[in-house]
């Protein structure tokens, strides 16, 4: 399939196109400012045309007329000439439903989608996008949170005027995947498009995004802002919540090249070092343990809290005692960098892990809860 994109080097095209080059069979026509000797080679060639392009901040309101309404019945104009259109799916926006220049010239480039549809047979899908975030959008531009996450990444200054308001958003990785699944349904159900209930019933009809997330200004703010605290308190967001995993990869991709590497705090003495690595408040820590020969570290034990080891480099042993039985059987596990394998360090047996080669050991060290020197868990006892 040959798909039209154009606004290909907008924020949504960009990320769009990125996924679509990798679907087996199909070629990107990219399409943006500049390429205006290529449309009608393109629109005569293309199989689907996502249509993303538009203005949104023009110098003249009348810009919005011509850069969203009238560019928009120009390629359908084009497209309906052909002896078989191809399907259209239009990227609007929310703001079509206002009455705003920005709005109207939207919404009249969804009823010349409409016409072009009911004109040709041709399938057509219309999106009124809300507040879209991700990698690659544009701060200071038309989306708050890519200005925040852009400042707060700088340590530059930003602007909430009232944090308790709200906003909708979609996710980018959301909106790529709601659009191409119609150029999946084309492909599968070419030559049978007017039995084809996803491709027939979208003529009227307002598609959305989801999931979609509302949340607060203010909540917004103070997550990106905890986000930024992470090289200092090596707390890892939580994971599980699905937008604060978005978030956080949108300012992951937002970061200054020299801020993508941050040092650890290594705690080292004549047997090695340790030295925290991640911190969660829903999967606690890791840890990377240095041993020297013939060190042996633990010797301690815990009520609660449990620990995996993994020797990723030298030899040793992990050894086991129920801490309430002195005299009781040693279990042992010889471990190395060699043959990789966990072992787990359960509650009520003290242990300890020496370095039985002859170059320094290295341990990655999981423990279920981030260390608390309040509440520490953890009680002095020879193996």
């Amino acid at each position: 399939m040959k798909i039209l994109v154009t606004g290909a080097k907008g924020f949504v095209g960009r990320n769009l196109c990125l996924s679509l080059a990798q679907m087996p069979d199909v070629e990107v026509l990219k399409y943006d400012l500049g390429d205006e000797a290529k449309l009608d080679g393109y629109a005569a060639a293309c199989d689907f045309v996502m249509h993303l392009a538009g203005v949104n901040r023009p110098k003249d309101p009348a810009e919005f007329k011509t850069g969203n309404t009238v560019f928009t019945e120009d390629i359908l104009e084009k497209l309906a000439a052909r002896q078989n259109p191809p399907p259209v799916l239009l990227s609007s926006s929310i703001q079509a439903a206002l009455d705003n220049d920005y709005g109207k010239s939207k919404a009249a480039a969804e009823d010349a989608v409409r016409a072009y549809g009911e004109k040709t047979g041709a399938s057509v899908f219309i999106y009124r996008l809300a507040n879209v975030f991700g990698k690659w959008c544009r701060p200071n531009y038309n989306s708050a949170v890519a200005t925040w996450v852009y400042n707060i990444a700088r340590d530059l200054p930003i602007m909430v005027r009232d944090p308790s308001a709200t906003v909708t958003l979609v996710y980018i990785d959301d909106v790529v995947k709601s659009f191409i699944s119609h150029v999946e349904c084309a492909e599968t159900c070419r030559g049978f498009e007017s039995t084809c209930s996803t491709r027939s019933t979208r003529l009227n009809e307002i598609l959305s995004v989801t999931p979609s997330y509302t949340r607060s200004l203010g909540e917004i703010v103070e997550l990106i802002k905890s986000f930024h605290d992470e090289p200092q308190n090596l707390m890892v967001p939580d994971q599980a919540d699905s937008f604060t995993k978005k978030l956080y990869s949108t300012y992951l991709a937002a970061l200054p090249e020299d801020k993508f590497s941050y040092p650890l705090a290594m705690h080292c003495d004549n047997r090695g070092s340790f030295t925290e690595a991640l911190h969660s408040a829903e999967r606690g820590q890791v840890s990377v343990n240095v041993s020297k020969p013939g060190i042996a570290k633990g010797q301690h034990w815990h009520h609660t809290k449990h620990e995996k080891f993994l020797v990723v480099s030298g030899k040793g042993e992990i050894n086991f005692r129920m801490a309430d039985d002195p005299a009781g059987k040693i279990i042992t596990y010889k471990v190395s960098g060699n043959k990789l394998e966990i072992v787990c360090i359960p509650p009520g047996y003290t242990h300890n892990i020496v370095n039985v080669g002859d170059t320094d050991m290295v341990t990655l060290m999981w423990a279920n809860e981030v260390f608390d020197p309040e509440n520490p868990d953890t009680f002095r006892l020879e193996v």
